[in-house]
């Protein structure tokens, strides 16, 4: 058996490492594996990149990101917390379905005192992190920096992302 690669990211003095988060899906959901990931790097003195795309950008967009939606259509894994029996993600297309699986997300998520969106975008931001969005997803939504929450830095190509990055270790959610 062959020995895996793992890369290694010692550092004496902490710093150097660098990662980069692109942020491509916009359902509560999935808003909060990026955030959270990024304040755990920041926590431990890593330079954090959030680069928001397609999807994504209803996390960054101050008309959407208060009000991020939980569906669990589509979503096969979905399960009541704290049973094993899934649910049907047909049940989604219930009225209201939607409605209260976000309420239910929203409340798991308080309960565990962990921000709603646009505080933990400002948390992120008062702790250095560095959040890009994506041009061509701007320019798909015609969307420009003022429709944007304002701790984004500029509105960049994936080029200019990845030249940014250079050297990171890279998370695509």
């Amino acid at each position: 058996m062959s020995t895996p690669i793992v890369p290694s990211f010692d550092d004496a003095a902490g710093s150097g490492r660098k990662l980069a988060i692109i942020c491509s899906k916009g359902n509560l959901d999935m808003a909060y594996p990026g955030l959270i990931l990024a304040n755990a790097a920041l926590g431990e003195g890593v330079e954090t990149h959030l680069f928001f795309t397609f999807w994504g950008f209803d996390i960054i967009n101050k008309a959407t990101m208060g009000d991020l939606k939980f569906t669990f259509v589509g979503n096969t894994a979905m399960h009541m917390p704290g049973h094993n029996s899934g649910i049907h993600h047909m049940l989604g297309a219930l009225p209201g379905a939607t409605a209260g699986a976000t309420a239910m997300m929203k409340k798991m998520i308080a309960d565990l005192d962990v921000p709603e969106v646009p505080e933990f975008l400002e948390l992120l931001t008062a702790s250095g992190c560095h959040m890009w969005a994506c041009r061509m997803s701007a320019d798909m939504n015609k969307l420009t920096e003022d429709d944007l929450y304002d701790g984004v830095e500029a509105i960049i190509s994936a080029s200019d992302f990845i030249e940014i990055t250079d050297g990171a270790q890279l998370l695509f959610i």
